[in-house]
């Protein structure tokens, strides 16, 4: 329970929602921002307002999984209110108030050092990663079903990166009935993939490795797709990437080449965002949940 905690939600997408209903459950008094557009109605909820001394109260601040751009701006899809989490406003918080985020950027990781508040990106930590390969596994599959007019089963398959949601892709997709390779770039991960039964490729040296394949799965946040990978998929090929935002993929090359290509990030909040909404909140909890016990044993 968190009898007491008074939490601020602000700005965010579905996810958001099934957070604010779990505090509800745990009991915290609970503010929120970025919501106004919002058909259903939190009544046990209070609009946070930025020029309220409420900020003096809150406890924890929980921003979406994106967080702030460049600029602090915070993003809501419930919303067309634009909403910056400023310095100014951040200082007017307890010390112990702890930020929640997705992911964070040069901008709100510079901020939290300044007002000398703790950050926790929830997407940097194993346990939310691996909870969300998930619904991430259960997105891919529908993207790949829907985008093919072959079965998963018996197609050629890539994935590149044998990270906490590449090694469940791979899985997975083998179960499926796949013929699954995977991209790795150490000796150690090259074991790892031959112990699952699966075929490795190694990254260090895409340019002597047979990439043809029916699907092809990227997770790898940086150029990895490119015009040698492209120029060897057949034309009826898919390629799927993962990574944050710009990819790992040439699309304009892939486009040229005739090829489908989908820039597909953060597929939990889209095919089962409550699922991934409990994930954040249960992970969240647990930490506010162990400063609260740390403060009892050192009293």
């Amino acid at each position: 329970m968190l009898t007491g905690y008074h939490v601020a939600v602000i700005g965010g997408d579905a996810r958001q929602i099934e957070i604010i209903r779990r505090l509800n459950e745990w009991n915290a008094t609970v503010y929120i921002a970025g919501f106004d557009q919002l058909n259903e109605s939190f009544t046990e909820a209070t609009d946070l307002e930025f020029e309220s001394d409420l900020v003096k109260k809150l406890d924890a601040i929980i921003l979406p999984v994106p967080g702030t751009d460049e600029l602090g701006q915070i993003d809501g899809i419930f919303s067309n209110r634009i909403i910056t989490l400023s310095e100014d406003w951040l200082r007017q918080t307890p010390e112990h108030c702890q930020v929640f985020t997705g992911i964070t950027n040069s901008y709100l990781t510079d901020l939290m050092k300044k007002v000398n508040r703790t950050l926790h990106p929830l997407m940097d930590r194993d346990d939310v990663a691996i909870y969300n390969s998930i619904p991430t596994v259960e997105g891919t599959i529908m993207l790949v079903i829907q985008h093919t007019d072959y079965t998963i089963h018996g197609s050629k398959m890539i994935v590149l990166g044998l990270g906490r949601v590449g090694m469940s892709l791979a899985r997975i997709f083998d179960h499926i009935g796949a013929d699954v390779s995977v991209g790795v770039r150490s000796t150690k991960a090259i074991a790892r993939v031959y112990e699952m039964g699966l075929t490795p490729i190694d990254m260090n040296q895409l340019d002597e490795e047979d990439l043809e394949c029916d699907i092809l799965i990227n997770t790898v946040p940086h150029l990895v797709v490119d015009q040698h990978v492209i120029k060897q998929l057949p034309s009826h090929a898919l390629i799927v990437d993962l990574a944050s935002k710009p990819g790992g993929t040439d699309f304009d090359f892939a486009t040229k080449r005739g090829i489908k290509a989908i820039l597909a990030p953060g597929l939990p909040g889209i095919v089962a965002p409550k699922t991934a909404g409990r994930i954040i909140a249960d992970v969240m909890c647990r930490i506010l949940k162990e400063k609260v016990r740390k403060e009892n044993v050192h009293e």
